[in-house]
């Protein structure tokens, strides 16, 4: 009964992943086992290795990393493409390596067998680098190299216990067959473990969608659904809509929209903190409406960006001049950028990615998007409406006065850009 008093709360630990803190509601649990499943290329590799590489880079918390597939150099060429030297962090005593690629030739099954030269392994290790977090990728390889599935489950168990006794946090990933199937290959990692992350790689409407799900994390909550995310040269960033709230502040602010007539009709302009949009069929003028606002804004001596999803910058440009806006001049100046690139390019995560990353980084009061109606063409109903959610959220928290464009079958009105979009 004193053992049980001397018992401490289950404490999170923080990864550092964009939105991965929001999903787990504050990270990992510390001291327990986290599995990590997908399909072929779903990023399992690669999320869990970032756990390891930003508990070491951010948290100052040293760890290893068992590669039981890949080999050694591989996995350090693969993570240099994108600026992260593991090799440096090898060098700097803060990560080890280990090498537990098997042999194929020498394995040979006879009687009973035991992992207590891994543990063994693994623990020094440890103390080598007084690591705390052990990733490894993939147990599969086990299942592969051996054919007693009990022996293997009780293998994999005593790591587990072992390490958790220990003081330490692991992480292991393993291979399922389908997206939306059994949990795991073998039925069996999902059982032994205290964390089940899924991560999908999902072909919808010919494009490719990865998502991800906590499926259980004992003691704790967590978000339930899928979540989409995309891997960059930064690392993992997970979109949630649940991670937006409706906190922004409110603005009183108006900016006027270039064309006088419209700003007597909105009394003054529309609000900082507010979105436009400007529908109609093609041919309206609508993209003229965002030359009159790129200009005054510019005039105002204010930076906005300019996203265009259906004409080139030659074109806009060029359209541009021919309404006396000279777009070439606020380039230059540094007021204006424009984007130009087809919806199809990517999916809309990544889109809505690529706007939060330049409207980081340019700092704009403004911004121009024309037109949100071409992303209906690269996805389904949900994700096209996660996109608008998600894109307006942001913009209203970043206070950055928007306009936006779609085009309408319709000479007098139409639908909503959502609704719209569900009909079809």
């Amino acid at each position: 009964m004193e053992k049980h008093k001397e018992l401490k709360s289950l404490q999170k630990i923080p990864t550092g992943i964009e939105g991965f803190e929001h999903i787990t509601h504050g990270g990992l649990t510390q001291n327990r086992a986290t599995l990590i499943v997908g399909s072929s290329g779903s990023g399992k590799t690669f999320l869990a290795y970032e756990i390891l590489h930003r508990s070491i880079t951010q948290f100052e918390t040293p760890g290893v990393f068992v590669t039981m597939e890949e080999k050694p150099d591989d996995i350090i060429i693969n993570f240099k493409e994108i600026g992260w030297h593991i090799d440096q962090l090898i060098d700097k005593k803060q990560l080890k390596l280990i090498d537990a690629t098997p042999d194929i030739d020498s394995v040979q099954e006879v009687g009973e067998y035991n992992l207590k030269a891994l543990i063994s392994r693994i623990s020094h290790a440890l103390k080598e680098v007084n690591g705390s977090i052990i990733v490894i990728d993939s147990i599969g390889s086990l299942f592969h190299q051996f054919t007693k599935t009990m022996i293997i489950r009780n293998e994999i168990s005593r790591i587990i216990n072992f390490f958790k006794e220990q003081g330490h946090t692991i992480i292991f990933t393993a291979e399922r067959t389908s997206e939306y199937g059994n949990i795991s290959r073998y039925g069996i990692e999902e059982f032994i473990s205290d964390n089940v992350i899924i991560l999908r790689n999902i072909l919808e409407d010919e494009q490719v969608r990865r998502t991800i799900q906590i499926l259980k994390m004992r003691g704790k909550t967590h978000q339930k659904g899928e979540f989409p995310f995309t891997i960059t040269e930064k690392g993992i960033s997970i979109m949630a809509l649940s991670q937006r709230e409706l906190k922004q502040s409110s603005s009183n602010v108006r900016c006027s929209t270039g064309n006088k007539k419209l700003d007597e009709i909105t009394n003054g302009g529309i609000f900082r903190d507010s979105v436009m949009l400007v529908s109609g069929p093609t041919g309206c003028g609508k993209t003229l409406m965002c030359a009159t606002f790129v200009k005054n804004a510019c005039m105002n001596n204010e930076k906005i960006i300019m996203f265009a999803y259906e004409e080139s910058r030659q074109q806009l440009m060029r359209n541009a001049m021919s309404w006396d806006v000279d777009f070439e001049k606020w380039v230059e100046a540094g007021l204006l950028k424009i984007i130009c690139l087809y919806p199809e390019a990517m999916g809309l995560e990544e889109h809505l990615l690529l706007v939060q990353k330049e409207i980081k980084n340019f700092k704009p009061r403004r911004l121009v998007i024309d037109s949100v109606s071409a992303m209906e063409r690269v996805a389904g109903i949900r994700i096209f409406r996660e996109f608008i959610i998600g894109l307006t959220a942001f913009v209203k928290q970043e206070e950055v006065c928007s306009l936006f464009t779609c085009t309408t079958p319709k000479l007098a009105g139409g639908d909503s850009i959502t609704e719209r979009r569900e009909k079809k």
